[in-house]
């Protein structure tokens, strides 16, 4: 008998050791579990809650205030601009004759002052709309002026407000027209006196995500120098910085840098578009075609890759191989030029 018990006792140890060293081997099976899961929300925690719509950089809370779209003028008499290097996005598209204007979207940045502004165009109209954005602009031919009061697009017009010091003033370093600047602060104040919807969830536009950035690899040419010639006595041309992976933007060899700060303009991304232009009056204005598509560069990370451009949703937006191309999170810098002559004479890079 005593030999049986202590048979039936070896056996119990064993069995209570093999469980125990189950149990261990379930219990570092759970921890890998735990430590693969804790490495994989971490990952995902890398990306931002909540991104600037237009920029793709991260911010501190829901984003919900209306961008604002502003008419800025480039005549050399209007440089340098105010305010100009906060913007979200710009687009360049000629005016009258040899002068380029710009329309500069705010959401992520509202400078104090913006400018200065100058007078509306239907092509930058139709894209402060498609941009869902608050228009403003300093006076209009006046058929446009009749369709803006018809509610083309949700605006505010500096004629109405001309230097009454809290939404427009006239500064008097510089001559009219080139010295209307927007007190943007107080923009959303005004929109809502005039029952303007100030807030609105905007669609992010198509940028890279953290993740898809640590791992890009862009099969394009090199371009650290980029030069846009519109006429000779306008090119814009951009350098780009390796370290910071940014271009800084000039305008007949001078650099594009705000009056007050001096800062430079310093972009993500640059597109240069080209389409049909075609003038329209004796005094140069322009008919320019954003709806029929064409062909275009995205510069961005020191490389210049071919794209086809379409208009989605009132949008000039860049593909490549039939997929919507990404944006590096940053400021964009938008060059809209005409067929002739084109990218191939008009945009050289190295």
């Amino acid at each position: 008998m005593r030999k049986w018990s202590l048979i039936g006792i070896l056996l119990l140890l064993t069995l209570v050791v093999a469980c125990n060293k189950d149990d261990d081997a379930k219990n570092d099976v759970d921890e890998d579990e735990v430590e693969q899961n804790e490495e994989d929300v971490e990952v995902e925690d890398n990306e931002p809650e909540f991104i600037y719509p237009f920029t793709g950089l991260s911010s501190e809370k829901e984003v919900n205030n209306r961008a604002l779209a502003v008419m800025i003028n480039n005549h050399s008499n209007a440089r340098p601009q105010t305010g100009l290097v906060q913007a979200d996005i710009v687009y360049e598209f000629l005016a009258e004759g040899p002068i380029s204007r710009f329309l500069a979207i705010y959401q992520s940045q509202i400078p104090e002052m913006v400018g200065p502004v100058r007078s509306a165009r239907s092509y930058y109209i139709e894209t402060a709309k498609a941009h869902e954005a608050i228009y403003i602009y300093h006076g209009a031919a006046n058929f446009i002026e009749e369709d803006l009061r018809q509610g083309w697009v949700e605006n505010l017009n500096g004629a109405y407000y001309d230097n009454d010091q809290f939404l427009f003033k006239r500064e008097s370093f510089r001559v009219a027209p080139h010295n209307s600047y927007v007190l943007l602060e107080n923009a959303y104040e005004v929109a809502s006196r005039n029952n303007i919807e100030t807030e609105r969830n905007h669609k992010p536009l198509d940028f890279y995500s953290l993740s898809e950035l640590e791992e890009l690899v862009l099969t394009g040419e090199q371009a650290n120098d980029v030069v846009v010639k519109y006429f000779d006595n306008l090119v814009v041309s951009y350098k780009y910085n390796p370290e910071t992976e940014l271009y800084t933007r000039y305008v007949n060899g001078e650099v594009t840098a705000d009056l007050i700060t001096n800062q430079s303009m310093e972009l993500a991304n640059i597109l240069i578009f080209e389409t049909e232009h075609e003038v329209i009056d004796s005094a140069g204005r322009r008919f320019i075609d954003i709806e029929s598509g064409g062909e275009g560069y995205l510069i961005q990370k020191g490389q210049i890759q071919k794209v086809e451009w379409r208009n989605v949703d009132g949008l000039m937006k860049p593909f490549i191989n039939g997929e919507i191309a990404k944006l590096v999170p940053g400021q964009t810098w938008i060059n809209v030029i005409p067929l002739s002559p084109g990218l191939t004479d008009a945009v050289t890079y190295e």
